[in-house]
């Protein structure tokens, strides 16, 4: 787990400066590698690969970066976990001269070219030059675990593993104003644009060439839903406990201690569980609770896990002062303003994490493989009650009946607010209107945006495009509808989150559940196997009953990362939260109705859009208001 920057002038010609925008570059993407750092310039200075350390396998110097070897350098940010396997099948094909999987990249590229992105399995960004080609090839994991930008400014294409290293090249800081449409939708954005114009994000599963003056992508890897209708739940069980077995074991390779999240939910549970095994120098857990606010306070799970499996469990009690002190820094190091305020806790327990490992472990990727949010209850409630009025729950469409789902609706007991605005209007819609009237955003804040002034046309049917997407959902299963959709488009968001909160420590997060293999045998699990009478992760709770203690299989309420926002900003940070929102309305930002953030402050209600419009101001004050700070590490 690294850093990762670079430049390349599209003609090959020499970049003048290209010292100091690379001494930039890497100034802004140094707590990603806090043990070294390395550049490396092609002959005539046309180039430059930028790396920053965080030693994980092979800690010697062999394995440095950028990493020359023959005609070829890359620089590499993530693991390839079957780095081992590739030596072996290499060694007789690449003089290894380290025992790193950097180069296994580089072996691999050497025998099979493009494809050998088939052959990597991991986690992944990086850029390698191919000297003999004159050409610059860069790739991205296929979930977009690790993140990969870039932008082309007066012929210099420009390439991070974070959007903040390339602001000093942009003629300015401006919002993208499509993007911005999508944040304020989604609270997060859905394609390759940011909410920077100018730089875009390399997507997942996407491979991307500079050659001869052009930069061109393509998609190397996507996931197939094509359903096994063959086999039992017996079967698929069997299955899954081997994959994620498989994957744990891999995800466990190190030179360095590793250790788990555990926020009290099944996912996190589960790996810590799986991952521990009696060692006991991977067996530190760590977890955020908030005693200021009872309600939100979950480590009684955390510590019934620790009980049950044994190890050692560190706990961060997170305060209303923690989030005054350290708001700033969330907003500066994730880049852009994200979906929740999870992203908030996550941040101290990583630093919390950090104190004592450079490794840890989490969950990540379980609720959208196998159906862990509230929201497709929801929706399949709403089709329960079609099919039952309708008379049509026995033609074989639908995975839950209204009988099945009735006693699994406990769960709901906490999205009442949702319901109640997802059938305030519309009702027995088409299944992507429906859907996205549950994602959407937008109606919350009407009064806050001027909407008039954006452009909201397309953002409906860019979202429906991947919802219906027929290529990969070929079966019509709304459950493999919505938990496509959010593996393509919400999952990102949270990989940004939990990247960047891990690196703004210098710590490695792996994620388990994201392991090609396990995706792709998920993908073939009919709906009804999946999520069974509506049983939210179903699939893991049956296939892993033993692992984990019955308060974790039989709890009702777990609602993702919950942060007291709303006790704190009726109490201790109403003056920190209000000023704030004063600066939205001094700075006139784009598209804001002042009037309508005015109201907001004086009705004194939290809820998600005060969320999303904090998170939004922190953002222009991080970045925009501070653009010449930026201009200035290059002048």
């Amino acid at each position: 787990m690294c850093g990762i920057a670079g430049m390349i002038n599209l003609d090959l010609a020499p970049i003048p400066k290209i010292a100091r925008y690379s001494d930039a570059m890497e100034n802004l993407i140094a707590h990603r590698g806090p043990d070294g750092a390395g550049k490396w310039f092609n002959r005539n200075q046309s180039l430059s690969l930028i790396h920053r350390r965080l030693s994980i396998i092979d800690l010697s110097d062999n394995a440095k970066q950028p990493m020359q070897r023959q005609d070829k350098v890359v620089s590499f940010n993530g693991e390839i976990y079957n780095y081992k396997e590739l030596i072996d099948q290499l060694s007789d094909y690449w003089p290894f001269q380290s025992k790193s999987d950097t180069e296994c990249i580089l072996a691999a590229y050497q025998k099979y070219g493009f494809d050998c992105l088939n052959h990597l399995r991991g986690m992944f960004a990086f850029s390698l030059w191919d000297e003999s080609n004159k050409q610059l090839f860069c790739a991205r994991d296929r979930f977009g675990i690790k993140p990969f930008y870039y932008a082309v400014v007066d012929n210099v294409f420009y390439f991070a593993s974070e959007a903040k290293a390339l602001l000093p090249f942009l003629p300015e800081i401006t919002t993208d104003d499509s993007s911005l449409v999508e944040y304020l939708t989604f609270q997060y954005t859905i394609g390759e644009k940011t909410l920077f114009k100018g730089i875009k994000q390399l997507l997942p599963g996407h491979a991307l060439e500079v050659k001869d003056g052009k930069v061109r992508t393509w998609r190397y890897w996507d996931v197939k839903f094509e359903m096994d209708h063959d086999h039992s739940a017996f079967y698929f069980n069997e299955k899954i406990r081997a994959y994620v077995d498989e994957s744990i074991a891999l995800h466990k390779r190190s030179d360095v201690p590793i250790g788990c999240y555990v926020s009290g939910g099944i996912d996190s549970s589960l790996i810590y569980a799986l991952a521990n095994g009696g060692d006991a120098e991977n067996a530190l857990a760590f977890h955020g609770k908030f005693t200021e606010a009872p309600k939100y306070d979950e480590s009684h799970f955390a510590k019934d896990v620790i009980a049950d499996v044994g190890g050692s469990l560190f706990c961060k009690n997170i305060v209303a002062q923690d989030f005054t002190q350290h708001i700033q820094d969330v907003i500066y190091y994730l880049d852009f303003p994200v979906a929740g305020p999870g992203a908030f806790p996550q941040y101290m327990v990583s630093k919390l994490a950090r104190e004592q490992v450079k490794v840890i472990l989490g969950g990540q990727g379980g609720d959208e493989i196998f159906g862990g949010y509230a929201r497709y209850t929801v929706a399949y409630l709403e089709q329960c009650l079609k099919a039952a009025i309708e008379g049509t729950y026995k033609n074989g469409n639908y995975v839950v009946t209204l009988e099945s789902i009735i006693p699994n609706l406990g769960i709901l007991s906490e999205y009442k607010p949702l319901m109640k605005e997802f059938w305030r209007d519309g009702l027995f819609e088409p299944m992507d209107q429906r859907y996205f009237r549950l994602i959407n955003r937008a109606n919350d804040m009407a009064n806050e945006i001027h909407w008039q002034a954006l452009n909201t046309d397309s953002v409906f049917e860019d979202f429906a495009q991947i919802f219906n997407n027929p290529n990969n959902v070929q079966e019509h299963a709304y459950f493999d509808k919505m938990t496509h959709y959010d593996f393509k488009c919400f999952l990102p968001a949270l990989l940004q989150v939990e990247d960047r909160m891990s690196m703004a420590h210098g710590l490695e997060s792996r994620v388990p559940f994201l392991d090609h293999p396990l995706i792709e045998f998920a993908a073939t699990i009919p709906a009804d196997v999946k999520f069974k009478d509506g049983n939210m992760k179903h699939m893991l709770k049956t296939s892993f009953a033993k692992e984990l203690p019955s308060s974790l299989i039989n709890r009702r309420d777990k609602m993702g990362f919950p942060v007291p926002l709303k006790e704190w900003f009726a109490g201790e940070l109403r003056d920190f939260s209000r000023s704030i929102f004063q600066s939205m309305i001094a700075n006139n930002r784009p598209y804001v109705d002042n009037e309508g953030i005015a109201e907001m402050l004086t009705s004194g209600e939290f809820s998600r859009k005060t969320w999303g419009l904090l998170s939004l101001e922190l953002w222009y004050q991080a970045f925009h208001d501070k653009a010449d700070k930026f201009k200035a590490m290059i002048e």
